[in-house]
């Protein structure tokens, strides 16, 4: 089972955290660079078009005779052939999208999540609620990619915070930072995960919220009974 080391709001090492069962799924790359490919794909607009010889603003009327020029014989000058006709073969402004099933989409998750454990580019940070400035969160990210070998004056390199749900407060110090990616835990995917750098999930994702308690139905009394049905049969009449 793959393990992540647990750190301190101020960045101080307190240990490490076997991770779920999620964090151990099997390799499987073919898998994992065709949800990449579905992500990429569907994030294109696909919006590019151009105009055919149909489209153009341009007379149809036959350039010259048919015969007799000297020439090679030709229609309207809304054909390809010639500049300012149509486009040919071009852009038709449909978007194709892709799609996977959600059980691969969800296999591809845990795949993308498997190998950044295995690199070491997953850390658990407790007590995120306590940062109150940009400078605090920042101080944080450095020495996160100092212990995971990254170069902390990079902008290049990456880092996603995986939220359980903090203050907007919180949120805000950490979208000031350049090069910084924050979402909700449950929003994650294999995209996300696999370009993300290093990957900082709150404590909190991993604490398991209780379940909601069913609700009390008291029994009814002799007389509440016959009162309901009185009150039932006055409806019918």
């Amino acid at each position: 089972m793959n393990k992540a080391f647990v750190y301190s709001a101020k960045g101080i090492k307190s240990g490490s955290m076997s991770l779920p069962k999620d964090f151990s799924e099997k390799e499987n790359m073919t898998l994992l660079a065709q949800a990449l490919r579905v992500y990429i794909s569907n994030e294109h607009p696909g919006l590019s078009k151009v105009k055919t010889r149909a489209e153009v603003d341009l007379t149809k009327r036959k350039v010259y005779r048919q015969k007799g020029t000297g020439g090679a014989r030709h229609g309207a000058k809304s054909a390809p052939i010639f500049v300012g006709g149509g486009i040919a073969h071009g852009p038709k402004g449909i978007k194709r999208k892709l799609t996977l099933s959600k059980k691969l989409i969800r296999k591809a998750l845990y795949i993308a999540l498997s190998l950044k454990a295995k690199e070491g580019k997953i850390v658990v940070v407790r007590g995120l609620d306590s940062l109150k400035k940009t400078k605090e969160t920042q101080g944080l990210i450095d020495k996160i990619k100092k212990e995971t070998n990254e170069n902390p004056s990079k902008e290049k390199t990456r880092v996603t915070f995986a939220l359980s749900g903090l203050s907007p407060q919180v949120e805000r110090n950490i979208r000031n930072i350049r090069g910084v990616n924050i979402l909700p835990y449950k929003n994650l995917n294999a995209f996300s995960v696999y370009f993300g750098g290093v990957l900082i999930l709150d404590s909190e994702v991993f604490v398991k919220s209780p379940k909601p308690q069913k609700a009390e139905v008291k029994p009814q009394l002799p007389q509440e009974k016959k009162t309901l049905k009185a009150v039932k049969k006055g409806v019918k009449k």
